[in-house]
């Protein structure tokens, strides 16, 4: 492909990081890294002939609560100074949306992609990541969907009260995208009682884990194993070995 007389090489191939259970900060200085040499490159294309991958970042987090730019700080209920009492952290970061939570048993996916590569559409994006997580769910027989005007996907079966089971929240620059999603799939829900999810109200939406809709725990590399093969699909990319 010839854009102003610069040749871009399409990349259709990604490179998987397992980071385990890792600090918050960890996994942001290296996702931080791949995207801004990702963003370097593009800049600079004759400095490097060979085309960058995307790459595809996993981790579970210790607990830890994170504001986005468009976020109020008051939807953290409980005292930042104190929050070394129930073991959690507190960051405000550069992504979209409000106040999350992130802790071990949620598998939080950080895919860092040149959407000029695949679709320069971010609506397009962040659906799509939707469809992956709803695809996921359906794979343990639990139905989810969109609500409209919110993003992320929700459990509405059984109950008349949607139930966020997985948070989205993204960021992009040159169209290359940081941050992600975090998916439930068993974590302490009790964590979330310390903020407010999203910034909608319990009186709006509950938040639930896979394990809480099908009774049992899940294997977490099971779910990293159907996560990744239908991330593949969704973006059609293949995976560097």
């Amino acid at each position: 492909m010839h854009l102003f007389g610069i040749i871009i090489r399409k990349v259709n191939k990604i490179l998987l990081k397992d980071l385990g259970l890792c600090d918050y900060a960890v996994a942001w200085e290296a996702q931080t890294k791949v995207h801004q040499n990702l963003i370097h490159q593009k800049r600079y294309p004759e400095e490097n002939s060979a085309a960058t991958p995307h790459q595809l970042i996993m981790c579970e987090h210790p607990h830890v609560y994170t504001l986005g730019k468009s976020g109020s700080k008051d939807n953290l209920l409980y005292p930042v100074q104190e929050l070394d009492r129930i073991g959690a952290t507190f960051y405000e970061i550069n992504r979209g949306g409000d106040i999350t939570y992130h802790g071990p048993g949620q598998l939080v996916v950080y895919p860092i992609l040149d959407l000029e590569q695949i679709e320069a559409d971010v609506h397009k994006y962040v659906r799509g990541l939707e469809e992956v997580i709803i695809k996921l769910c359906g794979t343990f027989q639990v139905q989810t969907e969109r609500i409209s005007g919110y993003t992320g996907v929700w459990v509405t079966q059984n109950d008349s009260k949607p139930r966020k089971i997985c948070a989205i929240g993204v960021h992009l620059s040159r169209w290359v995208s940081l941050h992600g999603l975090a998916f439930n799939v068993y974590p302490d829900l009790n964590y979330f009682n310390h903020i407010v999810p999203c910034g909608i109200s319990p009186e709006q939406m509950q938040v639930t884990s896979l394990e809480k809709e099908i009774g049992n725990k899940p294997n977490l590399e099971e779910v990293k194993k159907r996560f990744v093969q239908l991330f593949l699909e969704q973006f059609q990319l293949d995976l560097i070995p």
